[in-house]
């Protein structure tokens, strides 16, 4: 399965669109559609091929160059079309429409000389080339004057319409206007997709249903797919939208766009082996792409592949034309960085990241994550007191509070700090862990942490200042009887076991280590511990 996936990729990928793939024709019927940039390499193959259509296709393909605002070119197919047939009159209007732009009064004039040509007033497709002429140009209420001199009930005089009426921002109109066009000639495959366009965001359920019909009437129309590719991409439907654009891509009409949003599509359902088959099958086609050398560096970090990430990212960074860089890829090649130990370098990637889109505030705690990986613990709590700064209030939960104080702890056991700063840290890390006790009065984290600072704050116990914590700890896991908290019973006993031998109740002391034994019955220190205590009693008597 996956050799034929790769094989058909990278045949669409590398097909020409050549005569041999399309039938004579088909550039005007993709046209009429409404896929223009289908149609436009296939009517350049045919105005090289097809004599007897040679003007038709001008018009076509100088009406799709203008659109492109590739004002030049339309001239020269319109030109082409005059000269292939001088009394064609539809290049004649597509001259008139370029006219417009600069010289409306001339343009009218060359129109009215136009309809006086014998038989071109009564011609529906003269009229309705100078209504689209007046639209192009954003004459509206001109096109829509000429869209009523037709007098027949035709599919085109209603897409028409609907054009107009699209234009003039009348959704609900300009759809009935596809409707009626549908029910002059069901088979006006420009109406149904016009149709699912005006509604894509509007209301996409009926543009799925529109294009589900023509589907059923037409199930060998594979643009049809594509239409329903991007409504399903725009309703993050990623898993349809993936099925759809493969199955678009068979019909041979893709390009590198269609390409990358497919690819993209993969990426988005999580599919990143297919993501970046088709993003290594584009590169080849298109080195200097952007978008397929950036999904070959987030595909690669979600792969886990980093080394390979970190090579597809040089390319994309280095050796791409014209890449719009998001905050987004400097994430990801911060992470790829990160995952190889870069920390440095990857510091840098998350801080640009940040500069790009400053609402991204969890960066600053994996920029805390990282400075903490390399033991920078004073970088660590900058970066991540900056990210407590911007979480709202309702965000600042145990779990955040719990990962500052534990900043502060490790802070206070390094060597680059004398023993005030120890000290000071010690004591803002037993703030921070109240604070997570006071969040969850019926958890231990706050209480067992507090025990902990207070513990190094009185390294010799002689003070007792963490009694109350590790009481308080023992106190809410005990009743648990879950052995997942053993560990932290034998630190609290431990503690409590040697804070009431050193205050000579060797009682209460032997109490707590034999509780440690309870739990584990192999502790040595919990049973040299009793030895001694018992020993001592024993003397006394």
């Amino acid at each position: 399965m996956k050799r034929y996936f790769l094989f058909l990729i990278s045949s669409l990928i590398f097909s020409n669109l050549s005569a041999n793939v399309f039938s004579d024709g088909q550039g005007i019927a993709y046209y009429k559609a409404g896929f223009p940039q289908v149609a436009k390499p296939l009517l350049l193959n045919e105005y090289k091929s097809d004599i007897s259509a040679k003007s038709e296709i001008c018009y076509y393909l100088g009406y799709i160059y203008l659109e492109d605002n590739q004002t030049d070119s339309a001239s020269y197919y319109f030109n082409k079309g005059v000269g292939s047939q001088p009394l064609n009159s539809m290049n004649a209007v597509g001259l008139a429409m370029i006219k417009m732009k600069s010289d409306l009064i001339g343009a009218e004039a060359d129109i009215k000389t136009i309809l006086k040509i014998k038989g071109n007033n009564k011609k529906e497709n003269i009229i309705i080339a100078i209504s689209r002429a007046y639209l192009m140009n954003g004459k509206i209420e001109k096109a829509l004057v000429y869209q009523s001199l037709l007098k027949s009930k035709s599919a085109s005089a209603a897409v028409l319409l609907g054009d107009i009426n699209l234009a003039k921002k009348n959704v609900g109109v300009a759809c009935s206007n596809y409707e009626v066009a549908i029910l002059y000639d069901e088979n006006c495959k420009e109406a149904y997709i016009k149709y699912a366009r005006a509604y894509k965001n509007a209301n996409p359920t009926l543009s799925i249903e529109m294009l589900n019909k023509l589907k059923q009437k037409e199930p060998n129309f594979l643009l049809v797919d594509k239409e329903l590719a991007d409504i399903y991409y725009t309703q993050n439907e990623f898993d349809k939208a993936a099925q759809l654009y493969e199955s678009y891509l068979k019909s041979g009409n893709s390009n590198v766009q269609d390409l990358t949003k497919y690819a993209m599509t993969l990426f988005l359902n999580n599919d990143f082996a297919k993501s970046l088959e088709v993003a290594k099958l584009g590169i080849q086609k298109a080195p200097r792409n952007p978008a397929f050398n950036r999904l070959a560096m987030w595909t690669n970090i979600d792969l886990k592949k980093y080394d390979e990430a970190l090579k597809a990212a040089d390319s994309f960074f280095n050796k791409t034309d014209n890449p719009d860089f998001t905050y987004l890829d400097y994430r990801y090649y911060g992470q790829a960085l990160r995952e190889t130990k870069q920390f440095d370098l990857s510091i840098k990637q998350f801080q640009t990241a940040l500069k790009m889109d400053s609402t991204k505030i969890e960066l600053w705690k994996d920029i805390s994550d990282m400075y903490n990986d390399k033991g920078d613990f004073s970088s660590s709590l900058e970066a991540y007191n900056k990210y407590l700064s911007y979480l709202t209030e309702d965000k600042k939960t145990g779990d955040v509070f719990i990962a500052l104080g534990k900043l502060y702890y490790s802070l206070s056991s390094t060597d680059s700090i004398d023993a005030i700063q120890k000290e000071i840290a010690l004591i803002k890390a037993d703030s921070v862990f109240a604070i997570v006790a006071a969040l969850e009065p019926t958890g231990y984290r706050g209480n067992f942490w507090r025990a902990r600072s207070n513990s190094a704050l009185d390294p010799e116990t002689t003070r007792g200042i963490a009694k109350p914590y590790y009481e308080q700890t023992a106190t809410l896991i005990e009743s648990k009887a879950d052995v997942r908290y053993n560990s932290i019973l034998i630190e609290c006993f431990s503690y409590l076991g040697y804070y009431f031998l050193l205050q000579k109740n060797n009682a209460l002391s032997l109490s707590y280590w034999d509780k440690i034994l309870a739990i584990d019955p192999t502790n040595a220190t919990a049973k040299k511990a009793i030895e001694g205590i018992k020993k001592a009693m024993k003397g006394k008597k």
